[in-house]
C-alpha cells in the first residue's frame, strides 16, 4: 500500500466526500469515487483498503485538519470565554464552508457499519481532548466553575454544536450556520461561568 500522502491521496479523500455527500455512502462505489479523482480504480487500492477505509481515513484527516487548525487559532488567546467562542465560530465556519462535508460528518457517517463507528470513535478522542483542555483552562483560570464535571462539560459542547449543525444540514430553509454561534456561545457560556455572567464577543462571533 502506498504511503498514506502526497497529492493523489487527498485527491482521492476530497473525491470521496463530494461522491459520498452526493449519492450516500452505500450507494458510492469505489469506482464513483476514482472517477471523481481522476485515477484509476485500482489506485484507490493503493491508499486504501476498500471503500470502509476510505470513509475513516476521511474522517481522520478532516478531523486532524481542524483539530491542528483550531489548536494554532485558540494558542495565543489567553481568556477562556474567548477560546470558547473563537471554537464554536471556527467550527460553524468549517462546516459551512463545505456543506458536502458536513453532510459526510454530520449524516452519512452515522448511517455506516459499526466497525466504521467504533473506529471513527477512537479517532474523536483528540478532538475531545482538546474540548476537555479548554475547558480545564477555564476552571484553572477562575472562569469557568470549578465544580465543573469536565467530560459532562465537554459532552454538552460537542453535543450542542453538533445537533446545531446536524438541523441545518437536514434543514429544507437555507440559512447561514455562522447565524447560530452567538445563541450557542451565550448557551454554553452561561452554562460554564462561575455565577452565569460572561463577557461577549461580537467580533469573534462575526458580527
Amino acid at each position: 500500500m502506498a504511503r498514506r500522502s502526497g497529492e493523489k491521496y487527498r485527491a482521492i479523500i476530497e473525491a470521496a466526500v463530494k461522491v459520498i455527500a452526493e449519492n450516500g455512502y452505500h450507494n458510492s462505489q469505489v469506482a464513483k469515487i476514482a472517477r471523481e479523482a481522476g485515477v484509476a480504480d485500482g489506485t484507490i487500492y493503493l491508499y486504501f483498503q476498500n471503500k470502509e477505509d476510505v470513509l475513516i481515513s476521511l474522517f481522520r484527516i478532516k478531523l486532524g485538519d481542524f483539530t491542528n487548525a483550531a489548536r494554532n487559532a485558540l494558542q495565543e488567546i489567553d481568556n477562556p470565554f474567548e477560546r470558547l467562542a473563537r471554537l464554536i465560530t471556527l467550527q460553524f465556519q468549517r462546516m459551512q464552508n463545505d456543506r458536502a462535508l458536513a453532510s459526510v460528518l454530520q449524516i452519512q457517517l452515522r448511517q455506516s457499519e459499526t466497525t466504521i463507528r467504533r473506529a471513527i470513535a477512537k479517532i474523536i478522542k483528540e478532538y475531545y481532548n482538546f474540548l476537555e483542555e479548554i475547558i480545564a483552562d477555564g476552571m484553572n483560570k477562575g472562569a469557568f466553575s470549578r465544580d465543573l464535571d469536565i467530560k459532562v462539560a465537554r459532552k454538552m459542547i460537542f453535543g450542542t454544536l453538533d445537533e446545531i449543525t446536524t438541523c441545518w444540514v437536514l434543514s429544507s430553509r437555507q440559512y447561514d450556520l455562522l447565524t447560530q454561534a452567538r445563541p450557542a456561545y451565550r448557551l454554553l457560556a452561561r452554562a460554564l461561568s462561575v455565577d452565569g455572567t460572561f463577557p461577549d464577543f461580537p467580533a469573534i462571533l462575526g458580527e
